[in-house]
């Protein structure tokens, strides 16, 4: 029943410091390069499926990518120039496959906040080239701090908000752990004018999913408290005018 699919090219730096974002690498998935999104879009349009390209930074070693700092004026000009021609590189892709929804970044927590001016100048730059509808995915914990809401379609979340320590939530649980959180989402829509995007969401079939769901590792296999999990994130969210929708992560 889905109608929307994220698809992701990725692009690499070697630390928190170095500035300099590779991608189309021979090492890395062909699905994450420009030949396998196109591929991708055309799979996708065959069934009827629209798209949110997301094109999307690892840092080598799993690291946090809202920590990425760099150390030197020289290296956040390079970082920016960087990152301009990734981001430009397959928004010029997203326009040609007329792609619905672009993002123009995920989590880059102290990039944004260091150089806000950049980040402006990104989103004038995407929207010379891109007709599309654009948002940026800020982490649960970092998008209150984002300024530049007013200046994009939708206010991206990765909606990662802890909601429960026990290890097998209920839904009512889950539900009153979204209580603040949803009302917070609720205001900044207001306040932009913008519907919210969950531009990522998910929990795993493990022990403990809902309390802290970024984590990624193994635990003890747990279907149900995924279960009421994401029923509870359906049942809040899916009929609020404000909320356009959301996208499972992997």
């Amino acid at each position: 029943n889905a109608n929307f699919a994220a698809i992701i090219p990725f692009g690499f730096n070697k630390n928190l410091q170095d500035p300099n974002i590779r991608y189309n690498s021979n090492y890395q998935w062909y699905g994450e390069t420009t030949k396998g999104i196109a591929q991708y879009s055309k799979e996708f349009r065959e069934g009827e499926i629209k798209l949110m390209m997301k094109p999307q930074i690892w840092v080598m070693g799993g690291e946090f990518t809202g920590d990425i700092k760099m150390n030197s004026r020289s290296n956040w000009k390079t970082l920016e120039r960087t990152y301009s021609e990734f981001i430009l590189h397959f928004a010029v892709l997203a326009a040609k496959l007329n792609i619905e929804i672009f993002c123009i970044g995920t989590e880059m927590e102290s990039f944004r906040a260091n150089r806000p001016l950049y980040w402006l100048q990104l989103i004038k730059e995407v929207r010379k080239i891109y007709s599309g509808k654009i948002t940026y995915a800020a982490n649960w914990n970092e998008y209150k701090k984002v300024k530049f809401w007013k200046e994009l379609d939708y206010i991206g979340v990765d909606a990662y908000f802890p909601l429960s320590n026990k290890k097998t939530p209920t839904e009512k649980e889950c539900s009153l752990g979204w209580k603040k959180h949803k009302q917070n989402l609720r205001d900044i829509s207001k306040e932009s004018n913008k519907p919210v995007l969950f531009t990522e969401f998910g929990y795993m079939s493990s022990d403990s999913t809902a309390m802290e769901p970024w984590r990624s590792d193994r635990r003890k296999v747990n279907l149900l408290g995924q279960l009421n999990a994401t029923t509870a994130i359906f049942d809040e969210f899916w009929k609020e005018d404000w909320f356009a929708g959301g996208f499972l992560w992997k």
